[in-house]
């Protein structure tokens, strides 16, 4: 009888262990790039708020991540103008997630969970590459150390459309090696953290109610 509890309780153990890693693999790709729904704000604090603005002072969510006046910062505001809730901050944070998230996905080479996150040209193109790479018979082992750096590195605004687009400039970290159909490693070390420059573009319809932001453009 202690024999078969104890199993039993193992068998409990193990399941459980599967279900809480699958289930933070799900939330894991939800937050990877979705704005966060933002509190409805009170009278009293969209009092203060329109104050702030009409005493013109600098919006710090605004000028903590570009020049004061620059054309990314007056872009910037007509964004926030047009979408109340929009944070360039949270967008930010939002930006780290989907690097990742996207990065990874695209070196392992599943795509299904990015494809939501990828214009229908970028997406594309990702798919050929790892399609050329499997018809290789080459796979990548990769791990994601962290971001180094990301900043802003421009931002556009179509009044007309209420597309907004913000490319960001990213320094990632992480750790990859190559294999062959023998398994065997042809490039990379996997004790070595090499870095990955990208300038990504993300583009948004401002005041939309998906609060997904989709890549739209790559590049170093």
């Amino acid at each position: 009888m202690n024999d078969s509890s104890s199993l039993q309780l193992l068998v409990l153990a193990g399941v459980a262990i599967f279900l809480f890693l699958k289930l933070r693999s799900v939330l894991g790709t939800r937050e990877g790039f979705e704005k966060p729904p933002m509190p409805r704000p009170d009278t009293s604090r969209q009092v203060e708020h329109n104050f702030e603005v009409i005493e013109g002072g600098p919006d710090r969510d605004i000028t903590d991540h570009v020049e004061e006046n620059s054309p990314e910062a007056n872009t910037l505001a007509a964004m926030k103008a047009a979408d109340p809730s929009f944070s360039v901050t949270e967008f930010i944070g939002g930006a780290r997630g989907a690097y990742e998230m996207i990065l990874m996905g695209f070196e392992r080479g599943d795509l299904g969970q990015i494809k939501p996150f990828l214009a229908p040209d970028v997406y594309e193109t990702f798919a050929e590459v790892v399609t050329d790479r499997e018809l290789k018979g080459l796979t990548i082992e990769a791990d994601f150390i962290g971001i180094r750096e990301i900043a802003i590195a421009g931002a556009e605004f179509n009044s007309t459309t209420r597309v907004g687009e913000i490319s960001v400039r990213v320094i990632g970290e992480l750790t990859s090696v190559v294999r062959d159909r023998g398994g065997d490693i042809i490039e990379g070390d996997k004790t070595t953290v090499k870095r990955q420059r990208d300038t990504w573009t993300f583009a948004h319809e401002m005041g939309s109610e998906n609060p997904n932001w989709k890549l739209v453009a790559t590049g170093e």
